[in-house]
């Protein structure tokens, strides 16, 4: 038999992607499609918003493509890998997170829009560790809360002692920084975590109690920075000070409002190009969709994310692994309240928090573990039956 015949007798590389059980069918296929669709409207948008004072007009939009393309790289290789040999690793993720926390807490850190929360490593390039360590919680409170107590399918005390444990220890960090719109990720990673699990309706409503406890404490004892106390003001009354505390809300709710129902066009809004929004390209890049695209481009985008969010929730249910289903039904929640926290914010419902808006903002290590999440919900779907 010669090369020739073994070559014909070889199925083609189409052929076997096209086969029932191989990996590619098994990917979320419209969620991808889903996350690469938000990923191009925020390719625009960063553009639009950075375009008339960024180096060379184009310097951000191909840093920010470099970024996707990493976070497309990062999201192949996790997906590749079977979702169960992580809770292995759970520990170690964690564990790096909180090395990485505490690095910014060393001359290494620095100091930006008013949070010192970054690392730089020169030539333009920062990270944010807190960003990370999304994804080091909530692989380790998957991995204490998926095993459940014997004769039950809640999660046994301990396990969940230490996973408010895990939770305290990094969400201290990011306090310090302090970071307060990541913390309130991280709030809700734990809390999502817990719910999912099973844990007893006495211990949800023992949890909402101490969190409502600690909100009062920071605000009772004074514990925000003033440009925190100064958003929440702006969020009760956004025309206090329209041109100080209140100008973000008031000119990020003019920019939505002027795009009307289609919009002005890309690169045709006036306070995208004049820069009356500050920081349009990060978290206040959805007003740039609400001027130039219009209302129906706006709706696109939100539409766009809900179907992530619901190809999400499709996994999670579908799971029959509990750490996998932990994990689907943790990232949706916390993708759900980015989301709702970054239009919100820009609505004038939520007040200002420092959040962008997942796959759409601009950004480098956000956009990693947006991407890094995806991964592992591609892991869990293609693995999501027990005995596969």
């Amino acid at each position: 038999m010669n090369a020739r015949t073994v070559a014909i007798r070889r199925p083609s590389l189409l052929r076997r992607m096209a086969r029932e059980n191989s990996v590619v069918r098994r990917l979320d296929g419209l969620m991808l499609v889903a996350v690469l669709g938000l990923s191009v409207i925020g390719t625009l948008l960063v553009w639009s918003s950075t375009r008339t004072w960024a180096p060379g007009s184009t310097g951000l939009v191909k840093k920010h493509i470099l970024n996707e393309t990493i976070g497309m790289v990062l999201c192949g290789l996790v997906a590749m890998i079977d979702h169960r040999a992580m809770r292995a690793y759970a520990p170690l993720v964690y564990l790096l997170s909180l090395v990485g926390l505490g690095l910014v807490l060393t001359p290494l850190g620095a100091t930006i829009n008013g949070s010192h929360s970054w690392i730089l490593l020169g030539g333009g390039f920062a990270v944010q560790p807190s960003e990370f360590a999304k994804v080091g919680l909530l692989l380790i409170i998957a991995m204490l809360l998926a095993q459940p107590a014997e004769g039950t399918d809640r999660p046994r005390g301990l396990d969940v002692v230490l996973a408010l444990v895990a939770a305290g220890v990094t969400m201290g960090m990011v306090m310090l920084q302090p970071d307060l719109g990541t913390a309130m990720v991280l709030a809700i990673i734990t809390a999502s975590g817990l719910v999912i699990s099973g844990v007893r309706k006495r211990v949800i409503a023992l949890m909402t109690l101490a969190a409502g406890a600690a909100v009062f404490s920071v605000f009772y004892f004074q514990m925000l920075e003033p440009y925190q106390v100064a958003r929440f003001t702006a969020f009760v009354d956004p025309n206090v000070d329209p041109r100080g505390v209140g100008y973000n809300s008031t000119q990020s709710m003019i920019a939505i409002g002027s795009g009307q129902l289609l919009g002005k066009g890309l690169l045709g809004g006036g306070q995208t190009t004049g820069r009356f929004v500050p920081e349009q390209h990060t978290d206040f890049i959805f007003t740039v969709a609400g001027e130039e695209f219009g209302f129906l481009g706006s709706v696109t985008v939100v539409m766009l994310l809900g179907v992530v969010l619901l190809r999400g929730l499709k996994i999670a249910r579908q799971c029959e692994d509990r750490f996998g289903t932990l994990v689907a039904g943790t990232i949706v929640c916390w993708f759900a309240f980015q989301a709702f926290i970054n239009v919100g914010m820009t609505i004038g419902i939520m007040p200002i928090t420092g959040l962008p808006l997942p796959f759409v903002s601009y950004g480098g290590t956000a956009t990693f573990a947006n991407l890094i999440a995806v991964g592992l919900l591609q892991a869990i779907k293609i693995r999501r039956q027990s005995f596969d």
